[in-house]
């Protein structure tokens, strides 16, 4: 059996230097492909250990009142291949639904520590036919800080980024903010399924843990990776992470020096902008940059999903 193609686009690093990313900019990921859902039809289940199920349409997600939330969305990377950088991030302007304000019309039984979110999404990944999206994320955070998000940047979510409705949870990596949104279960434990027990788990202390809480992280946006240059180059770019960055560090050909970076704005994790100028000699040069967050956690050189980002330049 086999579902939608799966799809995958990103843009360069050098489009992501606005403060809030275009909607043409924003990666694209789908493993299952982009689901189509007809609005009319869609409704929200809310089931598990509630004292009373509901189903919500749009209209009347809708009327429960909508606030606005800025945060930066990263994607965790190649499930199959997690080590491996892949740079994808966007910093978005949602407004959605708490999902607090629902699940308090439902009333949370005792007991309840998990949230299953499940996508409307399906197909085939990694050899596995998938007859949905599912994601298992603790109860505590999504009454926290979960949005059930159907607009961005002020209008309707489109097709690729989860319309109608998208669970968002702000600091958490992408794969967790579940697309095509068509149920949340309440629950004493974690579901199995392909992407909650089986793939997007990293190794901790405790053994292998759900990929969860961004981690530290920059981007060069400027100058462009390849870029032809005056000898008087400034270096920007953006550091986020769940924890807010509290020192960046640019390099040119391997010698670290400090860069200017802007505290992080109140609310959700955002990315937050960093600036360096460097005066720099005729020929090519590397040019690296590296973030350290509030708790000291600093990116590592390489072999690691975080580590660092290099672009290359020529200086007339």
């Amino acid at each position: 059996m086999t579902g939608p193609s799966p799809v995958k686009w990103q843009p360069p690093s050098h489009h992501l230097d606005p403060r809030y990313t275009a909607a043409g900019d924003v990666y694209l990921i789908g493993h299952l492909g982009v689901a189509q859902i007809d609005p009319a039809g869609w409704r929200l289940r809310v089931d598990g250990l509630v004292d009373t199920p509901l189903e919500i349409g749009l209209d009347d997600l809708r009327a429960m009142g909508s606030e606005p939330v800025t945060a930066t969305l990263e994607c965790f990377g190649n499930p199959l291949d997690p080590e491996v950088p892949v740079r994808r991030v966007a910093n978005l302007r949602w407004r959605g639904v708490p999902v607090r304000t629902v699940l308090e019309r439902a009333g949370v039984r005792p007991g309840a520590t998990s949230v299953w979110a499940t996508g409307l999404d399906h197909g085939e990944f990694a050899g596995e036919y998938c007859t949905e999206y599912r994601k298992d994320l603790p109860l505590d955070v999504v009454l926290e800080r979960g949005l059930l998000a159907h607009e961005l940047d002020d209008g309707p979510l489109p097709a690729e980024r989860g319309y109608p409705v998208r669970l968002v949870v702000p600091g958490f990596f992408g794969t967790n903010n579940v697309k095509w949104l068509g149920r949340l279960t309440l629950a004493d434990h974690r579901p199995e399924h392909l992407f909650t027990t089986r793939l997007y788990l990293r190794p901790s202390p405790d053994g292998m843990v759900p990929v969860r809480e961004m981690d530290v992280n920059s981007l060069l946006t400027a100058p462009a990776d390849g870029a032809d240059v005056d000898s008087d180059v400034e270096v920007a770019g953006w550091a986020w992470g769940f924890e807010p960055v509290a020192r960046v560090e640019v390099a040119v050909d391997g010698r670290w020096g400090q860069a200017e970076v802007e505290p992080r704005a109140p609310g959700p994790p955002t990315w937050q902008r960093f600036r360096a100028r460097r005066v720099l000699v005729a020929g090519a040069h590397e040019i690296a940059v590296r973030a350290t967050d509030r708790a000291g956690v600093t990116q590592p050189l390489d072999a690691a999903r975080n580590a660092v980002h290099r672009v290359r330049i020529l200086v007339r």
